[in-house]
């Protein structure tokens, strides 16, 4: 197990047990997450390492790792990504100056790949689980490679690199944000959409919030720590914006983990009113994306 002895993002030793999370998911063991007093970020503690984290990502339900339509969470899933390929090639084409090559770290099933590669862009993946990378190989034609090969890629030969919710699995986060301004040509555009843990959803349902994932999710970002987090490397954040179906998948599953009988119903009306007040304080919508640029000499 991973423990911190200090904050993992501001080095304090001010580090409290904030609350306990259930894996509901798979193994159903019981995880903490701490939260820092000097800088207010959150982390889950005492997780798995990285040898041995794959076993609660072992699963036909893991949804960004298949692309299955059989259950209720894979149906609901597959409805939201839908309606996401299209926001998320409309904030690209519209911050980027051109269309060039592009970086999708954690790739998943090959799905925002494909999207883009339609679109005109060259687009490039990575993807750790072998069984998704195979299936966008083979469905999509997509250039997808595992992540011991980001070291072999040219530097400063992508115009745009996106994460879309996989920087909160990674166990060397600042290592792999190290990878994406090497990669990364001036200029360019990188998106980082994670989930929000100061959002409406996310105090409402507190430990039952789906988005804690845990162990999966090791870092529980917020605006202001994400911030903290792209300065000390060497990024800086150019704006925010939000994923607005997010917080209905996000709702609707954290019901289930409360236990409620109607959890669609019920996780649908409140996720109207998240959504309804976020529009007029985006810093506490569900999920955000970071728009970085790298902080130039």
């Amino acid at each position: 197990m991973v423990h911190h002895n200090v904050c993992p993002l501001c080095a304090s030793e001010k580090i409290l047990l904030s609350f306990r999370c259930t894996d509901l998911f798979i193994s159903k063991e019981v995880f903490s997450i701490y939260e820092c007093s000097e800088c207010s970020f959150k982390f889950t503690q005492d997780y798995p390492v990285q040898d041995e984290i794959g076993r609660y990502y072992e699963s036909d339900d893991y949804i960004s790792h298949n692309d299955t339509a059989k259950g209720f969470s894979n149906k609901l899933y597959r409805l939201v990504r839908n309606v996401m390929l299209v926001k998320k090639r409309g904030i690209i084409n519209s911050t980027a100056t051109g269309k060039g090559n592009l970086l999708d770290i954690g790739s998943g099933s090959g799905h925002f790949a494909n999207k883009m590669k339609k679109d005109g862009w060259t687009v490039k993946g990575i993807e750790i689980n072998k069984k998704a990378r195979d299936y966008s190989i083979s469905r999509f034609g997509l250039d997808i490679v595992g992540p011991e090969q980001i070291s072999a890629l040219e530097a400063n030969s992508f115009d745009c690199i996106t994460l879309w919710h996989v920087l909160e699995h990674f166990h060397q986060p600042f290592q792999y944000v190290s990878d994406i301004t090497r990669l990364l040509k001036p200029g360019g555009l990188c998106l980082i959409a994670l989930p929000n843990c100061s959002s409406y959803d996310a105090g409402y349902y507190g430990k039952f919030w789906a988005a804690y994932d845990v162990p999966r999710h090791l870092w529980h970002f917020n605006p202001y720590t994400f911030r903290i987090f792209s300065e000390k490397t060497g990024f800086k954040v150019e704006k925010i914006r939000n994923l607005p179906v997010d917080v209905f998948y996000i709702s609707i599953l954290s019901e289930r983990n409360k236990g409620t009988k109607f959890s669609f119903i019920s996780g649908t009306v409140k996720a109207l009113l998240f959504a309804f007040f976020s529009v007029f304080k985006r810093e506490k919508s569900s999920s955000i994306i970071y728009l970085i640029s790298k902080i130039m000499d």
